[in-house]
């Protein structure tokens, strides 16, 4: 439930945007206050600066502004080099380094130079094929250029048309090895992939034009994953390298309803019995194989998650028993201010009464400051090493507090724990850099001097704990870590392989005994990692575990051996893992209902409560907080970055730049509890929007209350110069459009024509709005994912329409103001008619984010609609979930095509510069390989 605390922390602590006479943001200040000191309040300010064309040149935050006015020779935490399209060229950042990008004229990337000196260059095809990429070559400063991609395309052969493989591509070689696409399902589904791998310790270089040497280089096995898919585009069948096949059913909106398992030469099993939805497609409750079922609730006016019980019900053949029942309170804006696991019971130990609750407390910025929970009572302070579990049921908890403090830069620099009655207190500290945000362990150093010499110059920590160095691949990925250091001898060491996206592929680890080494491999594949352990050169144990890709919130993973099986465990295990609002993996249940283990995380990851029904199982439990998995280093794994939950900070430079801030190395905006980073680039709330229906009407509602009133033509300015008639003619013509803007109107416009759109979609695989989008698969990815939730903040993050044009809109200011400059010099302007070029500007980019709000609505409701419409048409099932597909596809195009038009018509009268014109219209047809 929402719970107002009733205090004054935020009152008169407002976010303040303040903009130039340009509409560009030039600073945003923000209010902080801490919870102890409510009535000291201090003002943090942000400062960017801009070219004289409009372009961001730097942004520097509160901190380091602060430090630069005592040493000049402080930088701004981002620097911006533009070239004369406006694209960025050259970043130089305190935190992730100095990076160079050139492209052609078509946009495509040709060259790169990362903060560590790597180059990358792009091969692409001739002009007159259609220039696609051939090969990507790098070079880090002073080695050898290797060829480290390679791309090769299908041609129109029958056999490659019969795959519909015509024009893809078909073979990868990449930094693993080959990624191989066999087969393409009409919509565009790969149906069988083949991997196959490079030997340990082989570096890729594809160099040559020979083909079959390239292949002489791969290991000889390969594995190969099948799929199914209807006509939807939602998967059927899947089936693993291994021969493990999964099955999948979903209802008539597309909702998953059920899946099963079936392990390679066995019989099918049911991983999912049934899931129900509401009317919103929200969960509400969810029957697993295991006889366990997990039931939903949620606040019914904010719509958030307040309720999650796991269970075994009555009839169950172990017994009715509660397993889990978390319980949810939040403040008005959705922070995490109280869970309590109403399953479990209050104890009492050495004069304390220790609740099963956690409590959360955060300051005017909403950044955790403080946390209360229990934790077991001979738990210790923790870093890489987990504590062991205890058995279940006969743990001793204790009760604890900490606190955070964070910097006016947003670093956490300091944890202090608390537990007085098992006399478990101390405090961690990060020491941070004073010419950046990297920051280390203050028993690495305690002089933030030094900090930045414990990084590479791309900002990769090079040091994890004393004398545990970190190696990293010239692309910025981690590459081995020494867990254990021993002096004059071999220390253990881990180390890992990525494919080209940068997704870990292999994990290795070696560990060093008295007489030989202990190497434990493992291979993730889609749905399988193969898990080997070697003593010299004796195999003692291969582990498959497959893991189900949907099994509703529940993570599932089985755990099969092939050789060296374990006494206290069953083959073929069972493993459900269920979550909390965050995705830690707190309760594992075995197939029978059984509870395997229960963890509890500190906010920011560290484990607190560890209890399981043996120590063997629970030495095979690798998923644990925010759904990652923990490697032997202390490290949780995210997939773009690694994070050390002993710290609160990522190991390495955000690699998606500013998304969450100047600060890249900050954690979930320092509010852990609240939200999570899925694969280590951006932080995502917990609480979500109430409903895409109710958005697109509000969209709709507000577009036209704002356009009830209409504006006044502009007067006549009282300087009569040929500059300023001009310059009024272009006011006139932008405020007559504002003034006969019609909600209606482009609802029509909107509705009409789609037809097109859809059949370009269908027959060609057009992408829509071509002129306007890149042409990429991931914007069709984007666009499915959209027609199955409606959320319009998919399309946010995705690579589609909404930020190309919203880029065009807020990009018009710049370019009439670029065309105002030049025309300036050659006609006489008044100040006056400097006002109102900028007040023509504002009204003209009104118009276009108008068109755009109702393009987004229009494209929400109907989706919504159509949703309900499987509701109670079930009979059209299928044809209905196409046409929410087709639904979404036209929304995109006809919304992009509509605000072209809007743009073109807002500065079609517009007498101050045909080139600019000209130049704005080339833009927004040129394809962009940046994301939306």
């Amino acid at each position: 439930m929402t719970v107002n605390r009733g205090d004054n922390l935020h009152q008169k602590t407002p976010e303040v945007t303040v903009l130039d006479n340009r509409g560009l943001t030039v600073r945003e200040l923000r209010y902080h206050r801490h919870p102890n000191t409510p009535i000291t309040t201090d003002e943090r300010i942000t400062r960017h600066r801009f070219t004289l064309a409009g372009q961001l040149a730097h942004s520097i935050d509160p901190r380091l502004f602060d430090l630069q006015q005592a040493d000049n020779t402080i930088n701004p935490n981002m620097v911006y080099e533009t070239a004369l399209t406006g694209e960025v060229v050259r970043i130089r950042s305190v935190d992730a380094g100095n990076t160079l990008m050139l492209n052609d004229i078509t946009g495509r990337p040709v060259l790169a130079i990362n903060a560590t000196g790597v180059t990358r260059t792009w091969q692409y095809e001739d002009d007159t094929l259609p220039g696609r990429p051939l090969s990507i070559t790098e070079q880090p400063a002073d080695e050898v250029a290797r060829i480290t991609e390679r791309f090769v395309w299908a041609g129109n052969s029958e056999a490659e048309k019969n795959s519909n493989l015509a024009g893809q591509c078909v073979r990868h070689y990449d930094t693993a090895g080959l990624n191989q696409t066999d087969s393409i399902a009409l919509n565009g589904i790969p149906l069988s992939v083949t991997r196959r791998l490079l030997p340990d310790g082989t570096d890729a270089d594809w160099q040559g034009n020979n083909e079959s040497a390239w292949n002489d280089r791969l290991a000889p096995e390969s594995f190969t994953t099948l799929s199914t898919a209807d006509a939807t585009g939602a998967v059927l069948t899947t089936t693993d390298a291994a021969g493990n096949l999964q099955r999948l059913a979903y209802d008539v909106a597309g909702l998953l309803t059920g899946s099963w398992l079936r392990l390679a030469g066995g019989t099918e099993q049911v991983i999912v019995k049934s899931l129900a939805y509401s009317a919103a497609g929200q969960k509400l409750r969810e029957a697993h194989g295991n006889g366990v079922v997990t039931t939903y609730t949620y606040e019914p006016e904010t719509q958030r998650l307040v309720g999650i019980k796991t269970e075994r019900p009555p009839g169950h053949a172990q017994g009715a028993k509660v397993l889990q029942d978390l319980r949810y309170e939040y403040d008005p804006v959705g922070n995490v201010v109280k869970v309590a696991n109403d399953a479990e019971v209050t104890r009492f130990w050495r004069n304390q009464k220790v609740v099963p609750e956690n409590t959360y407390t955060y300051d005017s910025l909403y950044q955790l400051v403080s946390a209360t929970g229990r934790e077991m009572a001979n738990i210790g302070q923790q870093s890489s090493l987990l504590p062991p579990p205890s058995l279940i049921d006969s743990s001793t908890y204790s009760n604890y507090s900490r606190t955070y403090n964070y910097d006016r830069g947003d670093n956490l620099t300091q944890i202090r724990h608390s537990a007085p009655a098992n006399d478990n207190s101390y405090t961690t500290k990060m020491t941070v850099s004073d010419r950046s945000n990297r920051a280390v362990l203050s028993t690495l150093t305690e002089n933030p001097a030094e900090v930045d010499a414990l990084f590479t110059t791309g900002g990769q920590q090079n040091q994890l704990l004393p004398g545990q160095s970190l190696v990293w691949t010239p692309r910025g990925e981690l590459l081995k870590v020494a867990p254990v250091v021993r002096d004059g001898q071999v220390s253990d060491q881990e180390s890992y392989r990525y494919d080209a996206d940068s997704q870990r592929i292999i994990k290795t680890h070696v560990q060093q005994t008295a007489n030989s080494s202990q190497t434990q491999s493992t291979l993730y594949l889609s749905g399988l990692e193969r898990h080997t352990t070697t003593n010299g050169t004796t195999v003692k144990e291969v582990l498959h575990v497959i893991t189900i890709g949907e099994a509703g919130r529940a993570q599932v993973r089985v755990l099969h051996w092939k050789n060296g099986k374990p006494d206290s465990i069953s083959n073929d295990q069972i493993r459900y893992s269920y979550d909390n609002l965050i995705g830690s993996s707190g309760l594992e249940v075995d197939g029978d209902g059984q509870i395997i283990s229960m963890e509890e995380y500190y906010p920011y990851g560290g484990t607190a409560v560890w209890t399981a029904r043996n120590q063997t199982e629970a030495g095979y439990k690798t998923v644990r907080y925010s759904g990652k998995e923990r490697d032997a280093t202390g490290l949780y794994y995210y997939g773009y970055r690694y994070y050390q939950p002993w710290a609160g900070r990522w190991l390495s430079a955000d690699p998606a730049g500013t998304v969450d801030g100047l600060n890249l190395f900050r954690m979930v905006r320092n509010n852990p509890v609240s939200g999570y980073d899925n694969v280590g680039l951006v932080w995502t709330p917990v609480t979500k929007a109430v409903g895409s229906g109710i958005l697109g009407a509000a969209t709709l509602g507000y577009e036209a209350y704002k356009h009830s009133k209409s504006k006044n033509e502009p007067v006549q300015l009282s300087s009569n110069t040929l500059g300023n008639n001009k310059i009024h003619e272009f006011h006139k013509a932008v405020t007559d459009k504002n003034n006969k803007f019609s909600v209606t109107e482009e609802v029509k416009e909107n509705l009409s024509g789609r037809g097109k759109v859809i059949k370009n979609f269908l027959t060609k695989g057009e992408v829509p709005a071509h002129d306007s989008i890149m042409n990429q698969k991931e914007n069709l990815i984007t666009i499915a994912k959209y027609s199955q939730n409606g959320d319009v903040s998919k399309l946010d993050k995705g690579k589609l329409a909404i930020a190309s044009v919203s880029d065009a809109s807020n990009n018009l200011p710049i370019r009439i103001y670029q065309a105002y400059k030049g025309f300036r010099t050659a006609t006489s302007v008044t100040p006056e008619g400097v006002d109102e070029v900028m007040e023509s500007v504002a009204t003209a980019k009104d118009n276009v984010k108008s068109t755009l709000n109702v393009g987004i609505g229009v494209g929400v409701i109907g989706n919504s609609l159509l949703s309900v419409a499987k509701v109670f048409v079930p009979g059209a099932a299928i044809p209905i979930t196409a046409g929410q597909a087709l639904w979404a596809v036209s929304s995109v195009g006809k919304t992009v095509n509509q605000v072209n038009k809007a743009v073109k018509e807002n500065i079609e009268k517009s007498p101050i510069s045909h080139e600019f014109k000209e130049e704005l219209f080339r833009q927004m047809g040129k394809p962009t390989n940046k994301d939306g």
